[in-house]
């Protein structure tokens, strides 16, 4: 009993010296709501200690019901599985998981052999005849964690999987955030290249009619000229698009691990929903979502437990060893005279190194300031994304609504001059301005549309995707 009370109490001693301080949090600045969200009232701004915040268990990425496009589902979910920058971000994982593995096994007992055969004379006199020895033994080291070197090791390792994991999730979102913007580009450039087909459709027969009113005498060369310039500029825009396009199904290819070729279109532009719901989250919420910032306080989770253990190494190393085997001078009478054997143990320890362990500790609780600011940068420039983004989804809804009036309106003008032009009430130029005016509409439209879209994609992964 006496022994086993011993082994209880050694126990907790080797789990209670522990270097360095424990993790306590980071405190850091928190509003009570986005400040797009109402404009009329500033947030409030309180203190909080992110070691008190509940990680949010529920994390995944879905994300279907936010666009209803089965073409732009069926890309992310090949991306998912086959884009090569997330494959390499599911290996950093398989690494750090082994690194830990190999980080715990420098707290357990290491145990080895050793064999040998040697001929000589061993005292090196002439007069003691040469003999051999056969050895072989099996050894056992054990450097004892006595001031919890290693279990900070083991906290840093711990630390830096799941910074891997959150460094995975990052990939995914901005690989959805990607796939996606890409997505609405290409439609935003099939939009255009029909807008331009149809604008030079419409400027070629309108040249037709003009080189024959020419011809009759009936106008001036330069209605002609003016003519032959607006069809050439819409001739030249439609090659644009069609590099545009080809360009990026060419990118949505390889984000979703495929060769280049062509992508189907699903829904047109002209034709996708705004009506996108978002569930609301607070910026409270997003330091417990957002994979960047908790990857970043793991961060600092690892660095202060490599100064815990830099602050051990200041301290002196407990180590037991021992072997047992056997030794003889023939190889046939090994073990005849029973094993041999040896235990021992020995402390070193530092006395005078010119203050460079001491450096060290300095340098490795620099790198933890580092790491914290690093934190509240990362924390920081979070809100920065989620108000930028919510700025431009409110500012482009508006905008877009503009658009769509200067769209009609142009389209109205256009017909209504060229009504005017047949009639003779008014000029060429007149008439071509207006077809100037509805084309750049249209082409602006598409632009404001996409960019929207694109905005909600963006701010699923500012928030921290995982709905």
């Amino acid at each position: 009993m006496r022994r086993y009370c011993l082994l209880i109490v050694w126990g907790i001693i080797l789990t209670a010296c522990k270097s360095g301080q424990n993790y306590q949090g980071v405190t850091v600045p928190v509003a009570d709501r986005f400040q797009q969200n109402d404009l009329s009232f500033s947030p409030e701004v309180s203190i909080v200690n992110v070691d008190t915040l509940e990680v949010d268990s529920a994390l995944n990425i879905v994300w279907f019901d936010l666009f209803q496009d089965p073409v732009l589902d069926t890309l992310v979910a090949k991306a998912l599985e086959k884009n090569q920058d997330l494959i390499i971000a599911a290996e950093t994982i398989q690494q750090a998981q082994s690194a830990l593995a190999v980080q715990k096994s420098q707290m357990l007992p290491a145990v080895g052999y050793s064999a040998g055969a040697q001929r000589g004379n061993f005292a090196f006199n002439n007069s003691i005849p040469t003999s051999n020895l056969f050895t072989g033994f099996g050894t056992l080291s054990w450097e004892l964690d006595f001031w919890g070197k290693y279990r900070r090791l083991n906290e840093a390792a711990r630390a830096n999987i799941l910074a891997s994991m959150e460094g995975y999730r990052a990939t995914q979102l901005s690989l959805i955030s990607t796939v996606a913007d890409a997505y609405f580009q290409l439609l935003r450039y099939q939009m255009s290249l029909e807008i331009s087909q149809q604008t030079l459709a419409l400027r070629d027969s309108t040249q037709t009619i003009i080189e024959a009113r020419f011809e009759k005498g009936i106008i001036a060369e330069i209605d002609l000229n003016q003519a032959q310039i607006q069809t050439a500029i819409a001739a030249g825009s439609v090659p644009i698009w069609e590099r545009l396009i080809v360009q990026t199904e060419n990118l949505i290819r390889v984000l979703t691990g495929e060769m280049p070729s062509q992508v189907e279109m699903g829904i047109p532009l002209r034709e996708q929903s705004l009506e996108i719901e978002i569930p609301e989250v607070l910026p409270m919420q997003l330091l417990a979502r957002r994979p960047d910032v908790l990857a970043a306080e793991q961060g600092i989770i690892a660095q202060n437990a490599v100064t815990g253990a830099a602050k051990a190494n200041r301290l002196p190393n407990i180590s037991l060893s021992g072997l047992i085997g056997v030794a003889g001078t023939q190889f046939s009478s090994l073990g005849s005279n029973g094993a041999s054997w040896n235990l021992g143990a020995s402390l070193a320890g530092p006395i005078f190194n010119w203050g460079a362990l001491q450096r060290q500790v300095d340098i490795e609780e620099s790198r933890t300031r580092q790491a914290i600011l690093a934190y509240e940068r990362t924390v920081l420039q979070a809100y920065q994304e989620v108000e930028n983004t919510l700025a431009n989804i409110r500012s482009l809804k508006k905008e877009l609504i503009a658009r769509e009036d200067h769209v009609r309106a142009a389209l109205k003008a256009q017909y209504l001059s060229r009504e005017r032009y047949d009639q003779g009430v008014t000029s060429y130029l007149e008439y071509l301005e207006s077809q100037r005016q509805a084309f750049d509409a249209q082409l602006n439209y598409a632009g404001t549309k996409q960019e929207l879209l694109s905005s909600y994609a963006n701010l699923y992964k500012a928030l921290g995707g995982g709905w």
